[in-house]
């Protein structure tokens, strides 16, 4: 189990004529991360700096980065990393933009800045739970579909889609930790010999 955020989001921090705009999102993998920080530098190719961090779990392994992008060393990056790290939060990237406003901030400033920045992004959304699962298919009698739907919602399981052919596939969505024990004693123990396919794994 671990905290991320459901949607992205964006603040906007004036500070002596310097634009801080900040965008914060989900994300699921480095790939993604870096899909994300290409777009928004050609969105804000005209800005001075498009610094960032994240914080993203693979393997068990919380993996860590942030960029000053030209701001003086330990003045934006890290301070946005920080705001992620204390909150616990994982599977994020935030992404702060600054157009200069003439004045110099100093070190403080921007510290303060680009921390404002991301506090403001994780306040415009919501702080949610996840957990690694599968998303698993079965097939499920037509006799059978209202006793499965039953047991799904019995253990707080998602049935994501059904599809009606000769017999009904069904998709849902089950954590790690409940997945064997949701197998044997609810699916075995009620279906004989229902066909259990796992699709992909999945932060549900």
């Amino acid at each position: 189990m671990f905290k991320t955020v459901k949607s992205e989001s964006q603040s906007i921090i004036i500070e002596k004529k310097s634009k801080f705009i900040g965008n914060l999102y989900y994300v699921e993998n480095e790939e993604e991360a870096n899909e994300i920080l290409n777009n928004i530098k050609k969105k804000y190719f005209d800005a001075r700096h498009n610094c960032y961090a994240y914080r993203i779990i693979k393997d068990g392994t919380i993996i860590e980065k942030q960029s000053d992008d030209g701001e003086p060393a330990g003045t934006a990056g890290m301070p946005m990393l920080n705001i992620l790290a204390k909150q616990n939060i994982v599977n994020v990237l935030i992404v702060v933009t600054r157009y200069f406003g003439g004045i110099l901030l100093g070190t403080g400033g921007l510290v303060k800045a680009y921390s404002d920045a991301t506090k403001d992004a994780l306040q415009n959304t919501e702080i949610i739970e996840k957990q690694e699962g599968y998303v698993i298919e079965l097939m499920c009698d037509y006799e059978n579909i209202r006793q499965f739907e039953y047991i799904c919602l019995k253990n707080n399981i998602k049935i994501v889609s059904k599809e009606y052919a000769e017999s009904i596939k069904v998709l849902v969505e089950i954590p790690k930790a409940k997945m064997n024990n949701f197998i044997e004693k609810n699916l075995k123990s009620n279906f004989q010999n229902i066909p259990i396919k796992i699709i992909k794994e999945k932060f549900i």
